[in-house]
């Protein structure tokens, strides 16, 4: 399991398939995130915007590095990029 004080954020819209297939993956690999729902939050999608410079989910913030819009394959190579598999 990857566990940390601070985990990555991960943002994402409800009913979205990519978030919900992203989701399933980090839960299948025991990769602790922190959830954040931009649906009907204002705030948090300024936020997701304010990081990424778009609106579409999922996006992820690990610790400062931005994933934006991708798929569990961008992801795959996101994680091995540093160091999970």
């Amino acid at each position: 399991m990857i566990t940390g004080v601070n985990p990555p954020i991960l943002y994402i819209k409800p009913g979205c398939p990519w978030c919900d297939d992203v989701l399933h993956f980090l839960r299948r690999k025991s990769v602790e995130v922190e959830t954040v729902v931009v649906s009907g939050n204002p705030a948090a999608m300024r936020e997701m915007i304010d990081l990424s410079g778009q609106s579409k989910a999922p996006t992820m913030n690990w610790h400062g590095e931005v994933l934006a819009d991708f798929g569990v394959d961008e992801l795959i190579a996101f994680l091995r990029r540093r160091g999970l598999h």
